[in-house]
């Protein structure tokens, strides 16, 4: 019994051996495979600049401690397109386009406004919104922009480094702008009465908004018509692959379902 026990086991051994030498089978995929008619980036692996302070564009959820928002939600289906797998890091806006001219990141999604200054040194994907300058404040708030721009008293404040900043200075040219690192910090000075209104680009003035219900308000609306985009290191092949992709999502409406999911758009 045990002779015949040995010469089976002896004939399923050979039979793996067989099999084992057979035709070779293709090693597990990595990833996916691009979208029909996209550029295929083989699923390699691009760093996102994301501030992680910026709603809707992007923000950490307190509940789950992960990054959401349009950033997330917009890159994630770019890459399902393309074969990409997105590393999200966060980074201070302060000093981040010497970073992107410097290749620290492979692309800043961060509802960045195109001009021609920053075309200078890095490079931008097609435009995926317009947005337009409000003057937030809170809701018990009197008075509205002109007001505000004839109120000597009156303090006003946005992000250092920004277009924001830029509309600001205009806007209220005998005013010292107050400047804060990002966003979240203007608007808590704002909230607990340190300023009186933050001039903000109208969807992330929605953004807080929605997360400060019954705290906030537009009082006014500056300027609407500047257009976002990603930003790439200069000369990067990366901007034409997430062209490709956004149109493609232009096309087929997911890119207008996201912007209204997110409150880009109506």
């Amino acid at each position: 019994m045990k002779k015949l026990f040995s010469l089976l086991s002896l004939l399923v051994l050979m039979s793996l051996i067989l099999a084992a030498c057979g035709s070779p089978q293709a090693a597990p995929s990595a990833g996916g495979s691009a979208e029909a008619g996209l550029p295929d980036l083989g699923g390699k692996t691009i760093t996102v600049a994301v501030e992680n302070a910026y709603p809707p564009f992007n923000s950490i959820d307190e509940a789950s401690g992960q990054g959401v928002g349009w950033d997330y939600d917009t890159v994630n289906e770019i890459c399902k397109r393309v074969n990409c797998v997105p590393e999200y890091k966060q980074a201070a806006w302060d000093g981040i386009f010497p970073a992107m001219a410097a290749n620290e990141y492979d692309v800043l999604a961060d509802g960045v406004t195109f001009t021609a200054e920053r075309d200078e040194t890095v490079d931008f994907s097609i435009p995926y919104v317009t947005v337009g300058q409000v003057l937030l404040t809170r809701v018990d708030e009197t008075r509205e922009l002109d007001a505000f721009k004839a109120d000597a008293e009156a303090l006003v404040g946005t992000q250092i480094g920004t277009t924001n900043a830029i509309v600001a200075e205009k806007t209220f040219p005998d005013k010292t702008i107050q400047s804060f690192e990002d966003f979240g910090a203007a608007v808590l000075a704002l909230i607990s009465g340190d300023i009186d209104a933050v001039v903000i680009d109208n969807v992330t003035a929605s953004g807080y908004m929605g997360e400060n219900e019954g705290k906030l308000k537009i009082a006014g609306q500056i300027t609407s018509d500047e257009q976002l985009a990603f930003v790439f290191p200069p000369g990067s092949d990366l901007a034409a692959t997430f062209n490709a992709a956004l149109e493609a999502m232009i096309a087929d409406g997911t890119l207008d379902a996201l912007n209204k999911k997110w409150g880009l758009t109506q």
